[in-house]
């Protein structure tokens, strides 16, 4: 080949995915929902297990009502029209006490991080009550919260606020400071106002940390409300008034299967915040799931 001769160009490889089949993709979409679903409920099936042997095996008959077999939450409680119902309604009560102090938490807590981000007196003078309001314990001072605002919708939101706030002060101040310092030099050479500075960089920033604290505190005013219903012990029926109730009349079966459902809740406010953060900030954020 001479100096003048072109040289030849290189042969493109196809693409081994381009022109692969929709079905191609099928087997590890399975494999992924596989290895998501499958370690939980092997867990499942061990503690089902479990339940059953004590259930059957360790526990005598003048003891079977402490630990009724895992069927019995079924055909005692679920499968009964009356007793479903009296779960469903407290269930509704409490996810509307839990939403209530959840959504109040959000707007104080970010209101705070705010504050203190912008401004270290802030930070120096709140951090500390921040702190203090976490390390309350919250099953001493129900009682005292049921004497001075009453028993009804006040009183028991007031109790998912105090358990819940911790987080949605803590995560979001920590994402508003973390932003990244050469931004913030960007910033300052643009000219940029405080407000521009707050809602362009550190609350993007913030937001894989907020959406943390808000999967903690949707948890924690679960907690909130089922505690708050259970001590406060009168008003509206909820799920911890509920579990009261079966818990006086030696009903395991129903007590457990009330329990279940507050779980279950906990569980799912959990997962909807996590969905939510994964669709906002998971496409950019690695601890949201961006490689």
């Amino acid at each position: 080949m001479t100096a003048l001769e072109p040289t030849p160009a290189a042969p493109v490889l196809p693409d081994p995915g381009a022109d692969a089949p929709p079905s191609a993709a099928r087997p590890s979409r399975l494999r992924h929902l596989a290895a998501v679903l499958v370690p939980p409920l092997l867990v499942l099936a061990v503690v089902v297990v479990a339940w059953y042997v004590v259930s059957l095996v360790v526990l005598d008959e003048r003891e079977a009502f402490l630990l009724p077999p895992p069927h019995e939450l079924w055909t005692d409680a679920f499968a009964d029209p009356e007793i479903r119902a009296d779960i469903l309604d407290a269930l509704w009560v409490t996810t509307q006490t839990a939403l209530i102090g959840l959504a109040i938490s959000v707007a104080i807590g970010l209101v705070l991080a705010v504050a203190m981000a912008r401004a270290k007196w802030v930070e120096r003078s709140l951090y500390p009550y921040a702190v203090f309001l976490q390390c309350v314990p919250i099953l001493a001072i129900v009682p005292l919260i049921g004497f001075w605002f009453g028993y009804e919708m006040f009183a028991r939101v007031l109790v998912c606020v105090i358990i819940s706030l911790f987080p949605l002060i803590i995560n979001p101040l920590q994402g508003l400071l973390g932003a990244d310092r050469g931004l913030h030099d960007l910033f300052t050479l643009s000219h940029a106002s405080t407000w521009t500075r707050l809602v362009k960089l550190q609350l993007p920033a913030a937001l894989p940390d907020i959406f943390v604290g808000l999967q903690i505190a949707a948890g924690l005013s679960v907690v909130g409300a089922t505690v708050g219903d259970l001590f406060f012990g009168r008003g509206a029926i909820g799920l911890g008034l509920l579990i009261q109730r079966y818990s006086s009349r030696l009903q395991s079966a129903e007590l457990l299967a009330t329990v279940l459902v507050a779980c279950l809740l906990g569980l799912v406010v959990f997962w909807f915040f996590g969905a939510l953060g994964r669709q906002v900030v998971g496409r950019w954020s690695t601890a949201w799931g961006a490689s």
